[in-house]
């Protein structure tokens, strides 16, 4: 990471990954929420944001996750060489004034005046020039003390945003007049016409100093728990967890309604930046390459007589005929139909699976683990087939399951496997039965992945039978895996 010399302190991004991106489900689940998806781009939403900011006068970014996605972040950093300052794991789900309060006592603790460049993880920017010149517009502002927001310059009557009102004009800015929630149609309309209003980008710049005096001032309860927090986190591996008896001591509130809807030292700098928050499909549907009657058609997709719809197709074929402005998502577990304009639901869809305990609302068909990946295959009636992959090097947890056995065939590459007291090799086409209640292990020690099916059998084949006996990546029952 290289910093300009004359820019000191540098820009610290922190970059924060709690979102679940309920309303893209089922592409987006708890457990692979939407910044983890290449959506928008080449790479993921996440990594798109890192490398946004990986350029000179910023410094390494402050991310800022839950501890479940940990491993996932950590490796889609990895995959495109940025070496983060941290990686500050939330105990429990808090919003974003906690989770910016305790990055910025983070790193107060190292410079109280370093600017944070505050960026949501999932967010699109088409003109990363234009980014970077409001960044460098907003920041003699942030240095003398000002809390930035960055205002996004509308062109078109959007009712799914928040707005500012721009007041006194103010350096390269202009003072908060006051914030306005997501308006119907027509007050947008108005807005639109009238001028002087941005949409609220959910991107800040501030010192970190100056946050943590404004968070004192305007919400004293979270200050407090997140300081203690941060004072009392604890190194796990490559990451840093705050403390969960204090940060769970925080209100949960956003740090617009927390701070900046309350601080009379709030800015506004308007910039036309390509920007989206690609909050639902038809974002999605925008962005897309359309054929002539406006489908936006991906995957292995069969459309007659079809219009203006998003149609993505992830492990099958999916044939339409004689429909009009839908969103059809298929992801080999889940199907979603959906009218378009009403494609905001979704997020209640995702709320009905996931009180009702689907596995569909919470975990993809590929599931992630710091290891590598598993594919459910297929599943009975006590029975339940994967399709495992280990990285080359990594290897799962020492374990043992009280409720089912395992039967492992290799189908490409080589494993070493603990088999009770006893490690073994096992080749391609070879196989090797683990017994209910023996203790095993799998590793993958060659430079190719391990490629095996698993076929489980038993009374019971939750995820969370299991004992884990000696885990390398800190992990703990009853975390699956």
């Amino acid at each position: 990471m290289t910093e300009t010399p004359n820019e000191t302190p540098a820009i610290v991004p922190v970059i924060l990954s709690g979102g679940s991106g309920s309303r893209l489900w089922p592409l987006s689940r708890s457990a692979f929420p939407k910044q983890f998806l290449s959506l928008a781009g080449m790479h993921t939403m996440i990594q798109e944001t890192a490398l946004r900011v990986d350029v000179p006068g910023y410094g390494a970014p402050l991310l800022v996750s839950n501890r479940e996605h940990r491993f996932l972040l950590a490796e889609q950093m990895r995959e495109i060489g940025v070496a983060p300052r941290a990686i500050l794991l939330e105990p429990v789900a808090r919003n974003t004034a906690a989770a910016v309060a305790a990055a910025a006592a983070v790193v107060a603790e190292a410079d109280p005046a370093a600017p944070l460049l505050v960026l949501p993880s999932d967010h699109v920017i088409d003109d990363v020039p234009a980014f970077h010149a409001a960044v460098a517009r907003a920041l003699p502002l942030a240095r003398a003390g000002a809390l930035v927001l960055f205002g996004i310059t509308p062109d078109y009557p959007a009712t799914g945003y928040g707005y500012i009102r721009a007041g006194a004009p103010a350096g390269a800015g202009f003072a908060v007049a006051r914030f306005v929630e997501k308006p119907d149609a027509a007050t947008a309309a108005a807005y639109l016409a009238e001028g002087g209003y941005s949409w609220n980008s959910g991107m800040f710049l501030f010192r970190a100093d100056a946050i943590l005096a404004a968070l004192a001032e305007h919400a004293p309860e979270v200050a407090q728990a997140a300081a203690a927090a941060a004072a009392a986190r604890r190194a796990d591996l490559d990451f840093e967890v705050l403390d969960a008896d204090a940060f769970s001591a925080a209100p949960s509130v956003s740090i617009d309604v927390a701070v900046m809807e309350k601080t009379d030292r709030a800015v506004v700098v308007p910039a036309a930046l390509g920007w989206n928050d690609i909050g639902a499909f038809p974002a999605l549907w925008e962005r897309a390459d359309k054929d002539c009657k406006g489908n936006a058609l991906l995957g292995d997709v069969a459309a007659l007589d079809t219009e203006g719809c998003y149609i993505r197709a992830g492990e099958r074929l999916v044939a339409v005929v004689g429909v009009k402005d839908l969103v059809i998502a298929e992801t080999g577990d889940a199907v979603l139909v959906a009218a378009k304009d009403r494609a905001q639901e979704v997020g209640d869809l995702f709320k009905r699976l996931a009180d009702a305990d689907r596995i569909e609302a919470e975990q993809p068909l590929l599931v992630h683990r710091p290891w590598g990946t598993f594919k459910s295959v297929d599943a009975g009636d006590r029975f339940h087939v994967k399709e495992i992959a280990v990285s080359p090097g990594r290897r799962l947890s020492v374990q043992r399951h009280h409720h089912r056995a395992e039967h492992w065939v290799v189908v490409e590459g080589t494993a070493r496997v603990l088999r009770g007291e006893e490690w073994m090799m096992v080749y391609e086409n070879q196989s090797v039965f683990i017994p209910i209640g023996m203790v095993h292990c799998l590793e993958n020690p060659g430079k190719i992945p391990l490629r095996l099916i698993e076929v489980q059998s038993g009374a019971y084949l939750g995820e969370d039978d299991i004992e884990r006996l000696d885990d390398v990546y800190g992990r703990a029952v009853p975390e699956p895996t």
